[in-house]
C-alpha cells in the first residue's frame, strides 16, 4: 500500500496524537492572536506547527529558544537598515540581500536548530524591511514588535501543549534509536566477520545504523532542557557516536583481511572471527544490555587466553586478532553508552562535543542561491509594484535557506511544490467558501482546523512529510487567518499566484544552482581528510585525537546520508571516510606508543611514516597505487630495533599494523580506480525532514 494512502486509512496512535497537539497548539495560538487584535495571526500558526514538527519536549523547548533568538536578531538588524536607509528602498533591499546571504551562510555551517535560529533571523529582517518600507520610524518598531509578538505566541502555544497533552521526551527516543544503532551494528559486525558475501544486506544493515546514529547525534543537544539528566545524555550520545564509528572502520578493515587475503591467515584467527560474528548475532538478539554485555565480555577473555597460548603467529594474524579484540572493546563502550543514555546515573561517561566539519564552499553556495533567489523576486516587486510579491518574496527567502540543510534540496523542494499545489483547492473551499459564513471561533476551529488535522496526521510519517507539511503550511499562508480577512476571490488568486512564483523560483534556484556534486565533494573530501590527517602530529595527542575524532564523525554521518541518495554501484564517499578514519586512528595509536621514546632517529622514523601513510591515502582517495607505507614501516622497525628496547611482540603488532594499512589502502585504490560517480542531480529523492 502506498505509503500516503496508509497513513490516512491506517494511521498510528502516534500519528494521531501528533496532529491533535499540533492542531490544538495552533488553535490555541490562533485565539489568543484573535482575542489581542494582533496584525497577523497567521505567524503565530505557523511558528507553532514548526515547532511541533518534532513534538518531543526538549526539541520544543530547543528550536523555540532558537526561533526567538533568531527572531530578536532578525528584528534588531531589520530596524538597522531601516534606519539607515528608510527613505532609499534600493539600498535598503541591496543590505538585506547582503543580510539573508549572511544568515544562510552562518545557517550552513551550524547544526540542528541554530541552522532554524539563523533561518528566522533572515526572514524576521525581511519582513520588516519589505512591509514597513516607507514607514515612519515609529511604525518601524511597531512592525518589529508585532513579528517578535507572534512568533513568541506560537512558540509559547507550542512548548505549553507539548508538556501537557502526551508529554514525551527525548530520553526516551534517544534511547529508542540507540537500540537500533547498537542492533544493526551488531548484525553489520556479523555480515563483516564471516566474511560474507551479501552485500545489500551488509548495506542495509549499515544504513539502518547510521541513519539511527545520526538521529541520535542530532536530537541529543535537546536533551539538556529536560533535567539535570540531559547534559549525561548527550555525553553518551557522543561517546555512541565516536565508538560506533570506529567500530564499523575496524570492521571494514578486517572483512577486507577476511574476505581478500584469508589464504595469509592462519585457520585459528579465521575460526576466532566466525565465532565472533556468532557472539554478535547473540548479543543482537538477547533481552537487556547486561546480557549483551555478558555474551561480549565472556568472548573477550576467551580471546586473551588464545592470544597467551598462541606464539607463532605472523605479524599480520597478530593484527587480526588484535583488531578483533579492539572491536569486542568498541562494542561494550557503546553497550556503556547505551546504558548511560537510558539512564545517565548508571555511568559517567566523559567525552566532549564533536568538532562540527564546516564545508565554507558549500555554505558559500547556500548563501548565493539565498541572495540571487532574494534579489530576483524583490526585483520583481519593485518593477511590478504588485503588493502580493511580498509573499513570494517570504516563500523565497523563507524556503531557499531552509532547504539548503536538506540533503537533496532539489527533491525535498519538489515535494514541497506538490504539497503546494494540493493545498490550493483546499484552501479555497475550507478557507475562503466555508470560511466566510463563520461568526466564532469555535466553528472556525472546526471548518479551518480540518485541513490542518488531515495535513499534520500525514506530517508524522517521513515518507509523506514533505508532501503533508507543505499543505499544511500552504492552506495557512493562502488562507492567512485575522479578524480582517478579505474573502474575495481576488485576493485569493493573488496569493496563489505570488506562492506559486516565490516558489518556482526556489525550484529554479535549485536546479541551476544544485551544490556540490559528487566529484567536488569527493575531491574536497579526500583534501579535508588529508589535512586533518597531516596535522595530528602538531598538537597534543588528546587535542588530536578530540579534533580528529569530532571532525571525522560528523563527516562520515554526512557521507553516510549523501552515499544513500545514489545508486548501489556510486556509493563510494562513506568507503572513503571509513579508510581515514582508520588511518589517522592508527596514527595516533602510533602516537600513544612512540611519542615518548626519546631517540632522534626513532622519532624521524616515526614522522615518516605519518607522512606516508597520509600522503598514501591520498594517492588511494584518488585512484592511484600508494607508495612508501611499506618501506617507511620497515625504517621504523629497524630504528625501533637499533634504539629501543621494545618487546618483540609490540614489533610484530606494529609491523602487522603497517601491513594491514597497506592492504586496505591498495583496496582502496582498485576501488576508487573502477568505480563510477554521479553528479547531485543523479541522486535519489530523499524523504524530506524538518529539524
Amino acid at each position: 500500500m502506498p505509503p500516503l494512502l496508509k497513513t490516512y486509512l491506517m494511521p498510528d496512535v502516534s500519528a494521531v496524537q501528533f496532529a491533535i497537539k499540533t492542531t490544538v497548539a495552533m488553535m490555541l495560538a490562533l485565539y489568543i492572536a484573535f482575542y489581542f487584535d494582533l496584525e497577523r495571526p497567521y505567524w503565530a500558526l505557523i511558528s507553532a506547527a514548526f515547532l511541533q514538527v518534532r513534538p518531543m519536549s526538549g526539541m520544543v523547548i530547543e528550536k523555540g529558544i532558537c526561533q526567538l533568538g533568531g527572531t530578536f536578531v532578525g528584528a534588531v538588524a531589520g530596524v538597522a537598515i531601516m534606519a539607515l536607509f528608510a527613505q532609499a528602498r534600493v539600498p535598503a533591499l541591496m543590505t538585506l540581500t547582503l543580510w539573508i546571504a549572511l544568515c544562510t551562510y552562518v545557517g550552513s555551517l551550524w547544526r540542528n536548530n541554530y541552522t532554524y535560529g539563523c533561518l528566522m533571523a533572515a526572514v524576521t529582517a525581511m519582513l520588516i524591511v519589505v512591509i514597513s518600507s516607507g514607514s515612519t520610524p515609529a511604525g518601524i518598531f511597531d512592525v518589529a514588535v508585532a513579528r517578535l509578538t507572534e512568533l513568541g505566541l506560537g512558540a509559547i502555544c507550542a512548548t505549553l501543549v507539548s508538556s501537557l497533552l502526551w508529554p514525551s521526551r527525548v530520553g526516551g527516543h534517544l534511547a529508542r534509536q540507540a537500540d537500533t544503532v547498537i542492533n544493526r551494528a551488531f548484525s553489520h559486525a556479523a555480515l563483516r566477520l564471516e566474511a560474507s558475501d551479501d552485500i545489500p544486506a551488509m548495506q542495509v544493515a549499515l544504513r539502518e545504523s547510521l541513519g539511527a546514529l545520526t538521529v541520535v547525534e542530532t536530537d541529543s543537544q535537546a536533551a539538556r532542557f529536560e533535567g539535570p539528566e540531559g547534559p549525561g545524555r548527550i555525553r553518551a550520545s557522543h561517546v555512541l557516536t565516536r565508538r560506533s564509528l570506529r567500530f564499523l572502520a575496524s570492521l571494514h578493515a578486517l572483512h577486507q583481511l577476511l574476505h581478500d587475503h584469508a589464504e595469509r591467515l592462519d585457520p585459528e584467527s579465521l575460526a576466532i572471527a566466525r565465532e565472533m560474528a556468532a557472539r554478535f548475532r547473540d548479543a543482537e538478539q538477547v533481552t537487556g544490555v547486561p546480557e549483551a554485555r555478558r555474551h561480549l565480555q565472556a568472548l573477550r577473555a576467551s580471546l586473551h587466553e588464545r592470544d597467551a597460548e598462541s606464539d607463532a603467529l605472523s605479524p599480520l594474524d597478530r593484527r587480526l586478532r588484535l583488531g578483533l579484540r579492539e572491536v569486542l572493546g568498541h562494542a561494550l563502550v557503546m553497550l556503556d553508552a547505551r546504558e548511560a543514555i537510558a539512564a545517565p546515573g548508571t555511568y559517567r561517561l566523559r567525552a566532549g562535543p564533536l568538532a562540527w566539519h564546516r564545508d565554507h564552499l558549500a555554505a558559500g553556495i547556500n548563501a548565493l542561491r539565498s541572495a540571487l533567489v532574494f534579489a530576483a523576486l524583490a526585483l520583481f516587486w519593485i518593477v511590478t509594484a504588485w503588493q502580493s510579491a511580498m509573499v513570494a518574496m517570504m516563500l523565497g527567502t523563507l524556503f531557499s535557506a531552509f532547504f539548503a540543510s536538506r540533503d537533496n534540496p532539489v527533491a525535498v523542494t519538489l515535494m514541497f511544490y506538490k504539497g503546494m499545489l494540493a493545498a490550493i483547492p483546499s484552501a479555497f473551499v475550507f478557507g475562503h467558501v466555508l470560511l466566510s459564513q463563520v461568526h466564532d471561533f469555535a466553528l472556525l476551529a472546526v471548518v479551518f482546523g480540518t485541513p490542518l488535522f488531515l495535513g499534520l496526521l500525514g506530517a508524522s510519517n517521513p515518507a509523506t512529510m514533505g508532501y503533508c507539511l507543505a499543505f499544511t503550511i500552504f492552506n495557512i499562508l493562502l488562507t492567512m487567518p485575522g479578524n480582517d480577512m478579505d474573502f474575495s476571490f481576488d485576493s485569493f488568486a493573488n496569493r496563489v499566484v505570488a506562492v506559486l512564483i516565490g516558489l518556482t523560483t526556489v525550484v529554479t534556484a535549485f536546479r541551476l544552482l544544485p551544490g556540490l556534486g559528487t566529484k567536488l565533494r569527493r575531491r574536497r573530501l579526500i583534501h579535508a581528510i588529508s589535512r586533518d590527517i597531516h596535522h595530528l602530529r602538531r598538537r597534543s595527542i588528546n587535542q588530536s585525537e578530540a579534533r580528529f575524532s569530532g571532525h571525522m564523525a560528523d563527516r562520515l554521518l554526512q557521507l553516510a546520508q549523501h552515499d544513500d541518495q545514489l545508486a548501489e554501484q556510486q556509493r563510494h564517499l562513506f568507503i572513503l571516510g571509513l579508510t581515514g578514519l582508520d588511518v589517522g586512528s592508527a596514527i595516533l595509536r602510533l602516537r600513544h606508543q612512540l611519542d615518548a621514546n626519546p631517540h632522534p632517529e626513532v622519532q624521524r622514523a616515526h614522522q615518516a611514516l605519518a607522512r606516508a601513510l597520509a600522503q598514501a591515502f591520498e594517492q588511494s582517495a584518488r585512484g592511484h597505487a600508494p607508495h612508501g607505507v611499506i618501506e617507511a614501516g620497515n625504517r621504523l622497525d629497524e630504528m625501533l630495533q637499533a634504539h629501543d628496547r621494545l618487546p618483540p611482540r609490540r614489533r610484530e603488532l606494529l609491523q602487522g599494523l603497517v601491513e594491514r594499512l597497506s592492504l586496505s589502502l591498495d583496496r582502496l585504490a582498485e576501488t576508487m580506480a573502477t568505480r563510477p560517480t554521479a553528479t547531485a542531480s543523479d541522486a535519489a529523492p530523499a524523504v524530506a525532514s524538518s529539524r
